[in-house]
Protein backbone atom coordinates (compact mmCIF):
# COMPACT_ATOMS: atom_id res chain seq x y z
CA UNK A 1 0.00 0.00 0.00
CA UNK A 2 1.24 3.54 -0.51
CA UNK A 3 2.10 5.14 2.10
CA UNK A 4 1.43 8.83 1.90
CA UNK A 5 2.52 11.59 4.20
CA UNK A 6 0.52 13.35 7.41
CA UNK A 7 -1.13 16.71 6.84
CA UNK A 8 -1.16 19.11 10.09
CA UNK A 9 -4.53 21.65 9.43
CA UNK A 10 -4.53 24.51 11.63
CA UNK A 11 -7.97 25.15 11.78
CA UNK A 12 -10.98 26.76 13.21
CA UNK A 13 -10.46 30.37 11.78
CA UNK A 14 -13.60 29.74 10.53
CA UNK A 15 -14.75 26.49 11.54
CA UNK A 16 -16.87 26.97 8.14
CA UNK A 17 -14.12 26.98 6.00
CA UNK A 18 -11.64 24.03 8.13
CA UNK A 19 -14.80 21.64 7.09
CA UNK A 20 -13.71 22.77 3.36
CA UNK A 21 -10.86 22.04 3.91
CA UNK A 22 -10.89 18.37 5.17
CA UNK A 23 -13.67 17.62 2.35
CA UNK A 24 -11.57 18.83 -0.10
CA UNK A 25 -8.31 16.85 0.91
CA UNK A 26 -10.00 13.85 1.40
CA UNK A 27 -11.85 14.47 -2.31
CA UNK A 28 -8.58 15.07 -3.61
CA UNK A 29 -6.74 11.72 -2.38
CA UNK A 30 -10.16 9.96 -3.20
CA UNK A 31 -9.28 11.03 -6.90
CA UNK A 32 -5.98 10.73 -7.15
CA UNK A 33 -5.77 6.89 -5.25
CA UNK A 34 -9.11 5.61 -5.65
CA UNK A 35 -11.15 3.11 -3.80
CA UNK A 36 -12.00 3.73 -0.07
CA UNK A 37 -8.27 5.72 0.36
CA UNK A 38 -8.62 9.46 2.23
CA UNK A 39 -6.43 12.06 3.26
CA UNK A 40 -3.95 10.77 6.45
CA UNK A 41 -4.70 14.57 9.06
CA UNK A 42 -4.70 15.92 11.79
CA UNK A 43 -6.25 19.03 12.62
CA UNK A 44 -5.88 21.37 15.71
CA UNK A 45 -8.98 23.54 15.69
CA UNK A 46 -8.83 26.67 17.58
CA UNK A 47 -11.48 29.06 19.09
CA UNK A 48 -11.63 31.45 16.58
CA UNK A 49 -13.18 34.16 19.13
CA UNK A 50 -10.23 34.44 20.93
CA UNK A 51 -8.31 34.70 17.52
CA UNK A 52 -10.67 37.68 16.24
CA UNK A 53 -10.00 39.74 19.44
CA UNK A 54 -6.16 39.34 18.85
CA UNK A 55 -6.21 40.45 15.27
CA UNK A 56 -8.50 43.31 16.23
CA UNK A 57 -6.28 44.32 19.41
CA UNK A 58 -3.25 44.51 16.29
CA UNK A 59 -1.38 41.48 19.31
CA UNK A 60 -0.42 39.19 16.30
CA UNK A 61 2.29 37.95 18.38
CA UNK A 62 0.57 36.74 20.83
CA UNK A 63 -1.67 35.36 18.21
CA UNK A 64 1.49 33.69 16.61
CA UNK A 65 2.35 32.34 19.88
CA UNK A 66 -1.20 30.29 19.77
CA UNK A 67 -0.62 29.20 16.26
CA UNK A 68 2.65 28.07 16.84
CA UNK A 69 1.62 25.95 20.29
CA UNK A 70 -1.14 24.17 18.05
CA UNK A 71 1.39 23.67 15.04
CA UNK A 72 3.77 21.97 17.66
CA UNK A 73 0.44 19.80 18.89
CA UNK A 74 -0.35 18.44 15.15
CA UNK A 75 3.67 18.11 14.54
CA UNK A 76 3.81 16.09 17.79
CA UNK A 77 0.57 14.06 16.88
CA UNK A 78 2.56 12.91 13.37
CA UNK A 79 2.00 15.89 10.78
CA UNK A 80 4.94 15.93 8.26
CA UNK A 81 3.69 19.11 6.95
CA UNK A 82 1.77 21.94 8.39
CA UNK A 83 -1.29 24.29 6.79
CA UNK A 84 -2.36 27.34 8.27
CA UNK A 85 -5.81 27.35 7.07
CA UNK A 86 -6.96 31.14 6.77
CA UNK A 87 -4.91 33.33 4.43
CA UNK A 88 -5.17 36.06 7.12
CA UNK A 89 -3.31 34.18 10.03
CA UNK A 90 -0.30 34.06 7.48
CA UNK A 91 0.71 37.41 8.93
CA UNK A 92 1.94 34.98 11.67
CA UNK A 93 3.74 32.32 9.28
CA UNK A 94 7.37 32.84 10.18
CA UNK A 95 6.85 32.48 13.75
CA UNK A 96 4.81 29.34 13.38
CA UNK A 97 7.31 27.87 10.81
CA UNK A 98 9.88 28.84 13.31
CA UNK A 99 8.56 26.16 16.26
CA UNK A 100 8.19 23.86 13.61
CA UNK A 101 10.64 21.10 12.27
CA UNK A 102 8.60 19.93 9.67
CA UNK A 103 7.52 22.16 6.71
CA UNK A 104 4.87 24.94 6.81
CA UNK A 105 3.06 25.22 3.51
CA UNK A 106 2.80 28.66 2.58
CA UNK A 107 -0.58 29.12 1.09
CA UNK A 108 0.50 33.08 -0.57
CA UNK A 109 3.09 30.72 -2.29
CA UNK A 110 0.55 28.24 -3.36
CA UNK A 111 -1.68 30.37 -4.61
CA UNK A 112 1.12 32.69 -6.40
CA UNK A 113 2.08 29.66 -8.55
CA UNK A 114 -1.45 28.69 -9.29
CA UNK A 115 -1.94 32.12 -10.85
CA UNK A 116 1.61 32.06 -12.26
CA UNK A 117 0.95 28.72 -13.91
CA UNK A 118 -2.34 30.07 -15.52
CA UNK A 119 -0.67 32.65 -17.35
CA UNK A 120 -2.11 35.43 -14.94
CA UNK A 121 0.41 38.43 -14.11
CA UNK A 122 -2.14 41.07 -12.52
CA UNK A 123 -4.43 40.08 -10.30
CA UNK A 124 -7.16 41.41 -7.92
CA UNK A 125 -7.51 40.23 -4.05
CA UNK A 126 -10.06 39.91 -1.68
CA UNK A 127 -9.80 39.09 1.60
CA UNK A 128 -10.09 40.68 5.32
CA UNK A 129 -8.76 44.28 5.22
CA UNK A 130 -5.51 42.47 7.00
CA UNK A 131 -4.78 40.72 3.87
CA UNK A 132 -5.76 43.31 1.26
CA UNK A 133 -4.41 46.44 3.46
CA UNK A 134 -1.13 44.87 5.00
CA UNK A 135 2.35 43.91 3.44
CA UNK A 136 2.62 40.55 4.75
CA UNK A 137 0.42 38.75 2.09
CA UNK A 138 0.41 41.38 -1.09
CA UNK A 139 4.23 41.77 -1.17
CA UNK A 140 4.99 37.77 -0.93
CA UNK A 141 2.69 37.44 -4.40
CA UNK A 142 4.55 40.55 -5.67
CA UNK A 143 8.13 38.98 -4.67
CA UNK A 144 6.73 36.14 -6.74
CA UNK A 145 6.45 38.18 -10.10
CA UNK A 146 3.09 39.62 -9.60
CA UNK A 147 1.25 42.88 -10.02
CA UNK A 148 -1.20 42.69 -7.18
CA UNK A 149 -4.55 45.17 -6.73
CA UNK A 150 -6.73 45.49 -4.41
CA UNK A 151 -10.56 47.14 -4.22
CA UNK A 152 -11.10 50.70 -3.08
CA UNK A 153 -12.31 51.86 0.40
CA UNK A 154 -16.00 50.80 0.26
CA UNK A 155 -14.87 47.75 -1.30
CA UNK A 156 -12.50 46.57 0.94
CA UNK A 157 -14.96 48.04 3.83
CA UNK A 158 -17.61 45.35 2.44
CA UNK A 159 -15.66 42.31 1.80
CA UNK A 160 -14.63 42.82 5.42
CA UNK A 161 -17.49 42.84 6.47
CA UNK A 162 -19.58 39.79 4.69
CA UNK A 163 -16.45 37.51 5.89
CA UNK A 164 -16.62 38.64 9.50
CA UNK A 165 -20.52 38.97 9.97
CA UNK A 166 -21.88 36.63 7.65
CA UNK A 167 -19.58 33.67 5.89
CA UNK A 168 -17.69 33.00 8.91
CA UNK A 169 -21.18 32.42 10.63
CA UNK A 170 -22.15 30.28 7.93
CA UNK A 171 -24.30 32.74 6.33
CA UNK A 172 -24.41 33.07 2.21
CA UNK A 173 -26.34 35.97 0.92
CA UNK A 174 -27.44 36.58 -2.73
CA UNK A 175 -27.09 40.27 -2.12
CA UNK A 176 -23.54 39.90 -0.96
CA UNK A 177 -22.93 37.42 -4.06
CA UNK A 178 -23.79 40.22 -5.68
CA UNK A 179 -22.06 43.25 -4.40
CA UNK A 180 -18.60 40.94 -4.41
CA UNK A 181 -19.88 40.80 -8.04
CA UNK A 182 -19.35 44.24 -7.99
CA UNK A 183 -16.48 44.12 -6.29
CA UNK A 184 -14.66 42.05 -8.88
CA UNK A 185 -16.05 43.78 -12.15
CA UNK A 186 -14.30 47.17 -10.40
CA UNK A 187 -10.93 44.78 -9.89
CA UNK A 188 -11.55 43.67 -13.67
CA UNK A 189 -11.80 47.34 -14.57
CA UNK A 190 -8.48 48.58 -13.25
CA UNK A 191 -7.09 45.76 -15.22
CA UNK A 192 -7.38 42.59 -13.23
CA UNK A 193 -6.64 39.35 -15.32
CA UNK A 194 -8.03 37.07 -12.75
CA UNK A 195 -8.54 37.59 -8.79
CA UNK A 196 -7.14 35.54 -5.92
CA UNK A 197 -10.46 34.45 -3.24
CA UNK A 198 -7.56 35.22 -0.46
CA UNK A 199 -9.54 34.55 2.43
CA UNK A 200 -10.93 30.52 2.94
CA UNK A 201 -14.47 31.22 3.64
CA UNK A 202 -14.71 33.55 0.26
CA UNK A 203 -15.62 30.20 -1.37
CA UNK A 204 -18.57 29.47 0.29
CA UNK A 205 -19.79 32.50 -1.42
CA UNK A 206 -18.13 33.01 -5.04
CA UNK A 207 -17.44 30.10 -7.30
CA UNK A 208 -15.57 30.75 -11.44
CA UNK A 209 -19.77 30.76 -13.14
CA UNK A 210 -19.72 34.26 -10.80
CA UNK A 211 -16.77 35.78 -12.85
CA UNK A 212 -15.91 36.08 -16.42
CA UNK A 213 -12.34 36.28 -15.12
CA UNK A 214 -10.58 33.25 -13.90
CA UNK A 215 -10.77 33.02 -10.14
CA UNK A 216 -8.20 31.21 -7.73
CA UNK A 217 -9.95 30.16 -4.91
CA UNK A 218 -7.27 29.57 -2.14
CA UNK A 219 -8.55 26.73 -0.14
CA UNK A 220 -8.63 24.40 -3.04
CA UNK A 221 -5.33 25.94 -3.92
CA UNK A 222 -3.71 24.95 -0.82
CA UNK A 223 -5.38 21.78 -0.15
CA UNK A 224 -4.05 20.96 -3.98
CA UNK A 225 -0.66 21.59 -3.15
CA UNK A 226 -0.77 19.66 -0.02
CA UNK A 227 -2.31 16.79 -1.39
CA UNK A 228 1.01 16.59 -4.30
CA UNK A 229 3.27 17.29 -1.37
CA UNK A 230 1.73 14.24 0.76
CA UNK A 231 2.12 11.86 -1.77
CA UNK A 232 5.27 13.24 -3.65
CA UNK A 233 7.11 9.75 -3.74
Amino acid sequence: MRTTKTIGLLGGMSWESSAAYYRLLNELVRERLGGLHSARCVLYSVDFAEIEELQVAGEWERAGELLAHAAKGVEAAGADLVLICTNTMHKVADQVQGALSVPLLHLADATADAVLDAGVRRVGLLGTAFTMEQDFYRERLVSRGLDVLVPDAAGRALVHRVIYEELCVGVVRDESRAAYQGVIADLVRGGAEGVILGCTEIELLIGQEHSEVPLFPTTRIHAEAAVAAALQS
